[in-house]
């Protein structure tokens, strides 16, 4: 048969859509994003860090319906400018000390435009080797910069796998020691099963538990003091576990964590993974956010006792340039997550994935389809370095150094937890204000300090509350954040308390005067 005509082409073109992936147009549009993207950046600062408006704000003044036509990228940027704008939480403001850092960078930034770019599958080793290989390469490459076991590298039996999130990667590890626990102990004893962590573990492991199927009765949540900063206590653990096992329970699981979410506590890993390994449970060290830091010589102490933990995780995205989303999960035995998460259908069948000579990582995670994440964390290990990497880190661990000393020289105000990383707990202390007042006043004006300085735009801060305390959160870790956004923000915390300790004071001397 010979080829169609110009006629037949022609007709046959018009009844499809236009080219979506013209490459001249795709530059050029590239181009304006870009010159967007960088405008933002430049006025960042200048934008409310909290977001102001209302719920349901953005059905308002949206229409009804998609556009029948076609609208062009600059009056789409119009609105985004306009409308969606003023609804962003801007998390790469330098005043965004809220939560851990979802900290980008500009390597990071273009590994993910490339990683889209490509837009490539690589659920196996066959459809995409790269993408399979550097992830290998790239996980041995940071569990070598943290010290890890040889245990938990390709190059030692384990390996590394890039998840989305935490909670991803705790519900892995769980539905892996789960199979491997029913496997010995039987498929009907899933019901007699228990996870372990404490109170201040954060509540990915609650969700993941739930998803895996273990029975709510059976998840242990160990009570933290104030006396020892909130760490696990390796003697109650095993109490607990004790108490299982009187009654006919199968301990499973135990999850301990290097930098809690409340206040940044280390859990006791070399104790906590002696009593696991002792009644054979699974160890899971949650390092989300202190992790990355453990690429410093002086913080490399706190992961001492992850040699005896099955696996190991932290979020690249959150204090190491990487953006949203990457978590490095680092486990000993493949082949347990393998067990669990395998599936082969004749379609994905080919011969390398046979030879078992590759890794195909859709065995090691939830979904099958996955993001190319190699590329961005490949970008910032190679753009930045360990030695820089390292100095923006201590960056600010000395920022949250400094803050902390402005803390402890204003003496209404109180540091309650132990800074270990660059996150600051802190409240206005009851010997501040007048009289004597119970916890709950204390709470309550700690309370509205941080609504008073969230709602002035100027700064975002969260809390937390420890052993009854209501605590607020300082969160130093935005790359664009320097030591002067520091230094203004604790102005701004200490106007706020000087108003709000005023009307207090003055509250307090109407309701003298009344009884009076």
């Amino acid at each position: 048969m010979g080829s169609i005509d110009n006629l037949t082409a022609q007709k046959l073109t018009s009844q499809f859509p236009q080219n979506t992936l013209e490459p001249e147009e795709f530059r050029r549009q590239g181009h304006m994003m870009i010159d967007f993207l960088a405008d933002y950046y430049r006025k960042v600062e200048n934008y409310p860090v909290r977001s102001q408006v209302s719920p349901g704000y953005l059905r308002e003044i949206l229409p009804e319906s998609a556009p029948y036509n076609p609208e062009s990228l600059e009056t789409i940027l119009q609105d985004v400018q306009t409308k969606i704008i003023p609804g962003i939480t801007h998390w790469q403001s330098p005043n965004f000390f809220a939560y851990f850092p979802s900290s980008g960078s500009t390597a990071g930034f273009l590994g993910e435009m490339l990683s889209t770019g490509f837009n490539v599958v690589g659920f196996n080793w066959m459809v995409s080797p790269a993408a399979t290989e550097l992830e290998n390469v790239v996980t041995d490459w940071f569990g070598k910069m943290l010290q890890l076991p040889k245990s938990f590298l390709f190059s030692g039996g384990g390996g590394g796998v890039l998840q989305g999130t935490t909670c991803e990667a705790v519900l892995c590890t769980v539905v892996a020691a789960r199979d491997k626990n029913l496997r010995k102990h039987g498929m009907d004893n899933i019901g007699k099963l228990v996870v372990y962590c404490s109170d201040q573990t954060h509540s990915a492991l609650h969700k993941a538990a739930k998803i895996a199927g273990i029975d709510p009765k059976n998840f242990r949540t160990i009570e933290t003091t104030k006396s020892s900063n909130f760490k696990l206590c390796p003697k109650r653990l095993e109490s607990a576990i004790l108490h299982d096992l009187q009654n006919g329970l199968i301990p499973m699981y135990l999850c301990a964590t290097v930098g809690t979410t409340s206040s940044t506590t280390v859990d006791p890993l070399p104790a906590l993974t002696e009593v696991a390994k002792k009644y054979e449970l699974w160890v899971h060290v949650d390092a989300a956010y202190a992790g990355s830091a453990c690429i410093c010589p002086e913080f490399r102490q706190y992961l001492d006792g992850v040699e005896n933990a099955d696996s190991f995780s932290l979020n690249a995205h959150k204090w190491f340039l990487t953006t949203l989303d990457c978590c490095c999960l680092w486990v000993k035995n493949p082949s347990d997550l393998i067990k669990s998460l395998s599936t082969y259908p004749e379609f994905l069948k080919n011969n390398a994935s046979e030879t078992n000579k590759v890794v195909d990582y859709k065995d090691w995670q939830i979904m099958l389809s996955r993001r190319f994440r190699a590329l961005k964390l490949w970008f910032v290990l190679r753009s930045y370095g360990v030695g820089q990497l390292r100095e923006f880190i201590r960056g600010h661990v000395g920022m949250a150094k400094y803050f902390e000393g402005l803390v402890a020289m204003d003496n209404r105000f109180e540091v309650v937890a132990p800074r270990l990383f660059s996150m600051v707990c802190f409240r206005i202390k009851p010997s501040a204000m007048v009289g004597k007042n119970d916890e709950k006043e204390v709470n309550e004006i700690n309370r509205k300090l941080l609504e008073s300085v969230n709602d002035s735009g100027r700064i975002y801060v969260s809390h937390t509350v420890l052993a009854g305390i209501y605590v607020i959160r300082f969160a130093i870790g935005g790359t664009l954040t320097d030591i002067n956004h520091v230094s203004a923000a604790w102005k701004v915390v200490q106007d706020h308390a000087g108003a709000l300790l005023d009307d207090a004071f003055l509250s307090k001397t109407k309701l003298v005067d009344i009884s009076s």
